[in-house]
């Protein structure tokens, strides 16, 4: 009977190899299957967690063009625009002493400031509320199966294509006050000639009727392509119970047009408060008029800005039009929603 060492190993019968040593794990060759199943493991942890990536975050990068282009030609300026307002800027010397809020007080105690506001609601007003109403009629027209709908679909749009400065320049001519086509056509039935270059409300309307003109047939476009994603079942629905076109008018397709109302609307707004070239070239000084009968907010920055050189006012000016335009927004947004409401 032989004894054997306990630190070392007794050798196999079959190999003649020593035995492993006492307190070590065998080999039993599965390391390496172990080793490549747990790389598989960490790929797929780590395509599992790009993948989760990908889902947050390329949402964000496909919209981030957008928001780039903003920041850089909107925020930018905007941001930019109130530096300016609260320093002493000309545009030679460029940017001067800080002033603080001196530069809005001016202009709020400017009374061609309050003047200019009075025209631009006045314009916009007279301009937006004929629009939209005779948008909503011509896009129901050409919602009905009518022949040649896309040739009077592309008629409406027409004008919207044609410049603004030609448009200004021909209906400035039919609304003269002495020789123009609509005093001569007034003279025919009877009735005086109005002054339309003279008079503060004859101006404000000849002005709005260059930019019903020209956005009446866009505005058009944008309700019929609303009016079009309407389900048609409702009309069926409505013709069976016996609603006439009127009806249907104000009971289906003003209701299901809210969000597209609200949309255009706003937009309106923006547009109109922002009015610009029609009052600018309806005379051939554009000042707005002998006595700012029909400057506009935008032509009294202009001036403030080119024609007195004083950057820094004419930014207070875009910045109180900026916070106009956002109130009136507002307003509109909530005045929609509480009709939507009640309705």
């Amino acid at each position: 009977m032989t004894t054997t060492d306990t630190g070392r190993s007794a050798p196999r019968p079959e190999t003649g190899h020593p035995a492993p040593a006492t307190g070590s794990a065998p080999d039993t060759g599965l390391s390496a299957p172990l080793k490549k199943k747990e790389r598989s493991v960490r790929r797929i942890a780590v395509s599992q967690t790009l993948s989760r990536w990908d889902v947050k975050v390329s949402p964000y990068l496909y919209i981030s063009p957008f928001f780039i282009l903003f920041a850089i030609t909107g925020l930018f300026p905007l941001l930019y625009t109130a530096w300016v307002s609260v320093h002493e800027w000309n545009l030679i010397g460029g940017q001067g002493d800080f002033v603080g809020f001196d530069n809005f007080a001016f202009v709020l105690s400017n009374p061609p400031f309050w003047i200019a506001l009075r025209n631009t609601f006045s314009i916009f007003l007279i301009s937006a509320v004929p629009q939209i109403a005779l948008a909503l009629f011509i896009a129901a027209v050409l919602d009905r199966n009518i022949r040649a709908k896309t040739f009077w679909r592309m008629g409406v749009l027409l004008p919207y294509v044609v410049a603004p400065v030609a448009v200004t320049l021909i209906f400035s001519n039919m609304f003269g006050d002495q020789y123009g086509l609509i005093n001569n056509l007034l003279g025919q039935i009877g009735i005086a000639p109005v002054g339309w270059h003279s008079d503060v409300l004859a101006s404000h309307f000849a002005i709005a009727t260059m930019v019903n003109f020209r956005w009446t047939g866009y505005t058009a476009l944008i309700l019929l392509a609303a009016m079009q994603a309407i389900p048609r079942d409702y009309y069926e629905a409505a013709m069976i119970d016996g609603a006439g076109m009127v009806r249907q008018f104000f009971s289906i397709t003003i209701p299901q047009l809210r969000p597209t109302l609200i949309f255009v609307i706003v937009t309106s707004t923006i547009g109109g408060l922002q009015i610009f070239d029609e009052p600018r070239l309806y005379d051939q000084t554009g000042q707005g008029g002998a006595s700012s009968q029909w400057m506009t907010i935008t032509i009294y920055l202009y001036n403030l800005g080119w024609g007195q050189l004083n950057f820094g006012r004419a930014a207070a000016v875009a910045w109180l039009l900026f916070l106009i335009i956002i109130i009136v927004g507002l307003l509109n947004v909530a005045i929609t929603r509480s009709i939507a409401k009640a309705s």
